[in-house]
């Protein structure tokens, strides 16, 4: 009889193999049509955090009509009371002969009319939310958003609830980072002022990037979640530049390069200590300008040294649901005296440039993939750690300690890293680590 038990590789191995032969079953397109208890690493509309319905209604005032059969649209109930957006979701529920005939393209217009004549006050925009139905009839969503703006006189966008795309040019939480820049019109550009593009929720505000930004003489930061009004959110327009903090805000930086003349510059979330400092010189450097961060960096270095003199040596398997690279973090960690036994994470060719570092300070670190259907087979008491980091990471580890490390408002930088190693030492202490 076969011996069944999950895939996994080591970092020293997955590293030899190289970029550009990644094993398929650390490759989520490979798992595109596979679920089961072990396939953690999926958006679910009703999950913490922000899928793409949550995220198109990020525009000040906006509301949604979302398009789909009912199953589509049972978990957004969910989402509307957890989160207050009760009186922001309508929905349009289709039947069988909508599906068979694409009639329903007929009556969203007038969909959206009831809509907007139901609020008590004139919404900004109305963001039409398709599921894959659509997809799969291939309906051309941008005439029907047209015929919907003739109607009501005002703004219809849409975004693309396409699970069915994820693997694609533009997945759908890469489209809908484009949607919601998307009525910003060119406008006078101001120096002092930039946007951060990347994430639906802010970034701490302790976090020291605003004070770097202010160094190299900004003044005024915007972040949609912290746009209290559309005015506010129409003022993005007037940025000098972006600053992208997520690789899917690439593709919004980019249209608002091509709309609105609005050059982007990208920073990666690190815990690297070191890397940390020279991407902050980098970035100060391509601005023309310098960055005293000696400040945040001892703050830091001494958080470092003393989490690493206290739990050096505490063993951790980290995943992929928190706010992180796995491997990135995987060799900070490393680096800070922590042994990480385990990852479960999908393997891009980006990743590489961590997992080679990583093989010379970790290399029989074991890499899994949540999407595996292999880790069917996976018994958490044959891997014993410590400590886990990410929800994933917990979920086959009941009796370790846990950092979900999933909230919202988002680390980087320092601030994120003395958070970070705040919450593990809570953790380890036997407190609440949230």
């Amino acid at each position: 009889m076969t011996q069944r038990k999950p895939y996994a590789i080591t970092v020293r191995e997955l590293a030899r193999r190289g970029r550009g032969d990644i094993p398929s079953d650390l490759v989520s397109s490979a798992h595109l049509i596979y679920n089961s208890p072990a396939a953690l690493a999926f958006n679910s509309p009703g999950a913490q955090g922000f899928g793409v319905k949550r995220a198109g209604l990020a525009i000040p005032g906006s509301v949604m009509l979302l398009v789909g059969p009912g199953c589509c649209g049972r978990n957004t109930t969910i989402l509307s009371e957890m989160g207050g957006y009760s009186d922001r979701f309508f929905y349009y529920i289709m039947d069988e002969t909508d599906i068979v005939t694409g009639r329903h393209l007929r009556k969203i217009p007038q969909a959206v009319a009831e809509v907007v004549e139901a609020l008590p006050q004139e919404p900004t925009v109305v963001m039409i939310c398709m599921t894959c139905v659509d997809a799969l009839l291939g309906t051309d969503m941008e005439r029907v958003c047209r015929k919907a703006e003739a109607k009501v006189g005002l703004p219809v966008v849409p975004c693309y609830m396409y699970a069915l795309t994820r693997e694609g040019r533009k997945p759908p939480m890469v489209d809908v980072r484009r949607a919601i820049y998307s009525l910003l019109e060119k406008d006078d550009r101001d120096s002092r002022t930039v946007n951060i593009l990347g994430h639906f929720a802010p970034l701490r505000d302790t976090c020291e990037l605003y004070g770097v930004l202010r160094q190299l003489g900004i003044r005024r930061v915007n972040e949609i979640s912290r746009c209290r009004d559309f005015a506010e959110y129409k003022a993005m327009a007037k940025a000098n530049f972006n600053v992208i903090l997520h690789p899917e805000a690439r593709l919004a930086a980019q249209d608002m390069e091509k709309r609105l003349g609005i050059p982007s510059i990208e920073l990666t979330r690190l815990y690297q200590i070191d890397k940390i400092r020279s991407q902050y010189q980098a970035f100060a450097g391509a601005l023309g300008g310098a960055v005293d961060d000696t400040v945040w960096h001892d703050e830091a270095a001494a958080d470092v040294e003393k989490t690493a003199k206290r739990y050096g040596g505490t063993t951790i398997a980290i995943g992929e649901m928190q706010n992180g690279n796995a491997f990135e973090m995987a060799l900070a960690l490393t680096q800070y005296g922590f042994a990480v036994k385990e990852i479960y994470a999908s393997v891009s060719p980006y990743d590489f440039a961590y997992i080679r570092r990583l093989e010379a300070v970790s290399p029989d670190t074991a890499v899994y993939s949540n999407l595996s259907p292999s880790m069917l087979y996976y018994e958490g008491g044959d891997h014993p750690v410590d400590l886990t980091i990410g929800k994933d990471a917990a979920y086959y580890h009941d009796d370790a300690a846990h950092v979900f490390w999933d909230e919202e408002i988002q680390p980087f930088g320092y601030d994120g890293l003395r958070e970070l190693l705040r919450q593990i030492s809570a953790a380890l202490e036997g407190r609440t680590a949230r």
